[in-house]
């Protein structure tokens, strides 16, 4: 196994997943707070759409578990 099955493993792990939306939420805030609310749904759509990459969407369609 190499490294980056076991980065790979690591990410898709319950922990893992967990980790990474804690980073995406802190990113999101973040973005939100520096580009102010009229930047919101772009913020939002950068968010989802890296949440749909990574596979850490809460909306049950993971596709890379």
């Amino acid at each position: 196994m190499g490294i980056f099955d076991k980065a790979k493993e690591a990410l898709n792990s319950e922990k893992g997943e967990e980790v990474t939306k804690e980073g995406l939420d802190k990113a999101e805030d973040f973005a939100k707070d520096k580009l102010g609310e009229d930047k919101a749904d772009q913020v939002d759509k950068a968010r989802d759409a890296i949440d749909d990459k990574l596979g850490t969407n809460d909306d049950g369609d993971d596709e890379n578990k």
